[in-house]
């Protein structure tokens, strides 16, 4: 048996799994149980991230060969490896009915040894397996497994912010310390020095919250009364499959009955909670659940096969591309520069609504407020840094990009019938608010701003302009 790890910080296809495994197996005959070389605990394990298992197993089973023949005791063995491996769960990848086993004689018939098996988190991007290739001259041929990302893939879970520990996270926040800032930074110094400091506060915070979900298929009604419910359908099941008497069909009957009817009660039960506890800014959400949602169109743009085509295609018209401006080789520290601080990042956050969607961080504002209560000169002393040099990272110009079509077109082969909804990182958005809250001040100050202007300015509103019209309506009467 030999394991490849095969590992990418970025994450592999498309996913946010950073590492893959795969395991290459020849099982040898033996006189004592499992009557293999290698038991099947030590090839199948519970991973959370990609797992591939393949090789010559020299297991005979009906699953992979439903046309050939097995005697009881190959049953019997190879029920053990595949029973074992289904339940943890992994999901055999042999297409029905495909012999990559072919003896030189014209006598035996082709056969089924070659088996492979992938768990829950890479059976989303398995494509397809098949033999297309010619033979190699060996007796077994070669077999071809194609991975590609799928086109709707689930998204990753999230964590939990609202059952955040604060006490917990206020201890390793007052233990916490911004590296010191480079003296005369490049552009990409500085860069590297933010990008280190976030991401060092944001693992710290992501640390200590709960995930919404386990895994992408998590399920919010699902109890520990339905994990043994699934075990004992799954073991009366196995039992039968071993010894189909009466008796055994019963008995996998009724557990099935009961796994499904408890399925379906807990299902109630807590869309029964959902609705009593509902708040006006889950109402949609609740509507949503009742009626589903408008079935997506997907673009179907010309010249573009895969999503990564279909991806640039969108990007080049939505945003088009714009020439590099010129790089700078030193930041230069403004000498009138006043320092950032804590009442105006809370000035900014104030304004920061707690149910706006985060960005690709996925922290809300209501944990950068409890971060600057907790710790009020943790912000200003990473944001200060950047608005004294006048440096806005690229990092913070990090995006997800929600891609929407719009209602009422003829045809969706055109990108210009999508729009994009741009979610940018809160870091970002609360360094943008205090960029303006200073502009508009500076602004006032210079009396850059009309003094008629009342919109998205602080102390005036739509009063004022309702007060402003009748004035200038009686001033034109006059000089009349």
């Amino acid at each position: 048996m030999l394991s490849v790890d095969v590992f990418s910080p970025e994450g592999l296809f498309g996913f946010p799994h950073c590492s893959l495994r795969v395991t290459s197996v020849y099982l040898l005959h033996t006189n004592r149980l499992p009557y293999h070389s290698i038991p099947p605990e030590c090839l199948f394990s519970f991973l959370y991230y990609p797992h591939l298992v393949l090789g010559d197993f020299n297991l005979h089973h009906l699953l992979a060969d439903p046309c050939g023949s097995q005697s009881e005791r190959e049953f019997i063995i190879s029920a053990r490896y595949l029973d074992f491996a289904f339940d943890i769960p992994y999901h055999l990848l042999n297409t029905p009915g495909v012999y990559p086993r072919f003896l030189f004689d014209t006598i035996s018939r082709p056969s089924v040894l070659d088996l492979a098996f992938a768990n829950t988190a890479l059976s989303p991007l398995v494509c397809s397996w098949d033999t297309p290739l010619p033979s190699t001259g060996s007796d077994h041929v070669l077999c071809v497994i194609t991975l590609k990302p799928p086109a709707l893939m689930l998204p990753p879970p999230t964590p939990h912010w609202a059952l955040l520990d604060r006490y917990a996270v206020g201890e390793a926040l007052d233990a916490f310390t911004t590296l010191p800032c480079p003296a005369g930074p490049t552009p990409n110094s500085l860069s590297r020095w933010f990008d280190i400091s976030s991401t060092r506060l944001t693992s710290l915070l992501t640390s200590h919250a709960l995930s919404k979900r386990l895994c992408p298929y998590s399920k919010p009604w699902w109890s520990p009364r339905l994990s043994s419910l699934r075990r004992e359908y799954h073991k009366f099941a196995k039992i039968f499959r071993l010894d189909p008497s009466p008796l055994n069909r019963s008995n996998v009957k009724s557990s099935r009955r009961t796994y499904f009817k408890a399925i379906a009660t807990a299902k109630k039960i807590h869309w029964s909670d959902f609705l009593s506890s509902a708040t006006p800014h889950s109402f949609w959400a609740a509507k949503r659940f009742a009626f589903g949602r408008p079935p997506q169109r997907f673009p179907d743009l010309p010249g573009a096969s895969d999503l990564a085509e279909v991806a640039e295609t969108l990007l080049h018209h939505l945003f088009p591309p714009k020439p590099p401006p010129s790089p700078l080789l030193r930041l230069i520290r403004h000498e009138d520069y006043t320092p950032l601080t804590s009442e105006a990042i809370s000035r900014a956050l104030s304004k920061s609504s707690n149910t706006t969607a985060p960005g690709p961080e996925y922290i809300p504002y209501s944990v950068w407020k409890s971060v600057n209560r907790l710790k009020p000169c943790l912000l200003p002393s990473l944001l200060d840094p950047l608005l004294a040099h006048g440096f806005h990272p690229p990092s913070l110009k990090k995006a997800l990009g929600i891609v929407l079509d719009k209602s009422g077109k003829p045809s969706y082969d055109s990108p210009s019938s999508f729009r994009v909804i741009v979610l940018l990182r809160t870091l970002s958005k609360i360094l943008e608010r205090v960029v303006t809250s200073r502009l508009s001040a500076q602004a006032t100050t210079c009396s850059l701003i009309h003094p008629l202007l009342c919109g998205s300015l602080p102390g005036r509103s739509t009063a004022d302009a309702t007060l402003v019209l009748p004035h200038h309506v009686e001033s034109f009467h006059r000089l009349r």
